[in-house]
């Protein structure tokens, strides 16, 4: 709402480059409502007012903009200009910011940075993106669990205002590991003179640094956390996890398996359409359209292949699209519970005997009803289409009804199983479930289609 109200206010201001009265304005606001007004600036615009204003100011704001255009604006902007906005970030998304960064630019910068913000960044940027450590923060508080509740609240009282959280508290032990955690209510309601091995909770989920990122997504909804403590492979606390990274890697995993799903291949970029360039949006399309295309010919050569029976039977060409509309149907909706259930880890793919033996169960079910009223559509709506002497429209709709059975079968089968082999082999299921399901379904289902009516019509 207030992107419509004063959007076009703004846009008004900066065309008329009166870009000290607009930062004067985002200064007041949100950072996240700031960010959605400027979503539709260019880059050198949006410089412009971030430098207008005090990096405190900035900052968060630079943070809530999309990826590409906060690595746009950081190459507009000056060696000083640059660092005081990265010293105003909190740590990981100072990394997220310094991996998109040119090295030139990053080596110039850096040195310019405090000692333990430079260490921090190296530390974070060398995680590979997908890993748990390439979305984890350091900017979270540990004390060893010697250390009394009294000394540890002293101590927050005077570090906790350069932290990005407090609400969480770990604990370790004489050897460095990770050991526990306290909530700042467990501080405060603590007894002074305890000390926090005595006070700490035990843990209920950690991650190491090279877990997939996933894993935090499934430990932190299984268990309900705000935050999730990574750790080395030593058990060491390294970094710190946040709900806000959870929501983010979320919103990234949903629309890259959408993509995927609807056959659009490589990396998502965090930018919004109107800023992707025409030539992206084709280089991403085009590869799964191609291949399709060529496996389009196989479909080509199942249907000569059966030349003569559709020449004999014309009728059957009619009911070909609601053949491969119900194979496709069915079989992206058997990949999609597939996936979901893989995802939710309520199923692995060492369960394929116990899936494809339910999903059997479930697609006879389908099976019947769709071909029933396959059945019947052909008996009601084909009566007045020619028919070859001495066949009997029953006997055509029975099998095209049976068919359709087959097809639902198959297709269900197919889909409930590329999921499941494409998890084995560490492949996204979403690449399979969707364009190469639609492909295979689709030959299965004319072979099914025709091979039927050649058999029971003697075609």
């Amino acid at each position: 709402m207030l992107n419509e109200l004063l959007g076009p206010d703004i846009e008004i201001l900066v065309a008329d480059k009166k870009f000290d009265e607009v930062a004067a304005f985002f200064a007041g606001h949100h950072p996240a409502e700031d960010a959605e007004l400027m979503a539709a600036m260019d880059a050198a615009e949006i410089k412009e007012l971030l430098v207008r204003m005090t990096p405190d100011v900035a900052a968060p704001i630079l943070c809530e903009l999309p990826d590409a255009v906060q690595v746009s604006v950081a190459e507009l902007l000056s060696r000083e200009e640059l660092t005081h906005l990265l010293e105003k970030m909190p740590p990981d998304e100072r990394a997220d910011l310094a991996k998109g960064l040119s090295e030139e630019q990053l080596d110039e910068v850096l040195p310019f940075l405090a000692q333990k913000e430079r260490e921090d960044l190296k530390k974070l940027v060398a995680w590979p993106e997908g890993t748990a450590g390439s979305v984890m923060t350091t900017d979270y508080i540990s004390f060893p669990e010697t250390m009394t509740v009294r000394q540890a609240i002293e101590s927050i009282r005077h570090a906790g205002a350069k932290k990005g959280t407090i609400s969480t508290i770990y604990t370790f032990d004489a050897n460095r590991r990770l050991s526990g955690y306290l909530t700042l209510e467990d501080l405060i309601l603590a007894k002074p003179f305890l000390t926090l091995g005595e006070a700490k909770n035990d843990l209920v989920a950690e991650i190491t640094a090279n877990a997939d990122r996933e894993e935090a997504v499934y430990n932190m909804s299984k268990y309900g956390l705000v935050m999730l403590p990574v750790v080395n492979e030593n058990g060491m606390l390294i970094g710190n996890i946040t709900h806000d990274d959870i929501i983010d890697i979320i919103e990234e995993e949903r629309t890259e398996d959408m993509e995927r799903f609807m056959a659009i291949s490589g990396e998502h970029e965090d930018t919004s359409y109107l800023q992707t360039s025409v030539w992206t949006q084709f280089r991403r399309r085009v590869p799964w359209l191609v291949v399709l295309a060529g496996c389009g010919v196989l479909s080509g050569m199942v249907l000569q292949s059966f030349e003569a029976v559709i020449a004999q039977l014309m009728l059957l060409t009619f009911y070909m699209p609601m053949l491969t509309d119900a194979g496709g149907n069915t079989g992206s909706q058997a990949a999609t519970v597939i996936m979901r259930a893989l995802t939710l880890k309520e199923i692995k793919p060492q369960d394929v005997i116990r899936v494809l033996w339910k999903e059997l169960r479930v697609a006879v079910l389908l099976g019947v009803v769709l071909g029933v009223l396959a059945f019947v559509r052909v008996e009601l709506l084909s009566a007045s289409t020619g028919i070859p002497a001495g066949m009997a429209l029953s006997r055509i709709a029975l099998t095209i009804g049976f068919a359709l059975f087959v097809q639902v079968l198959t297709a269900t089968i197919i889909g409930a199983l590329l999921p499941l082999i494409a998890s084995l082999f560490k492949i996204d299921p979403a690449l399979v479930a969707s364009p190469a399901l639609t492909t295979v379904v689709d030959i299965t289902g004319l072979l099914i289609y025709f091979g039927l009516a050649r058999v029971l019509l003697g075609v």
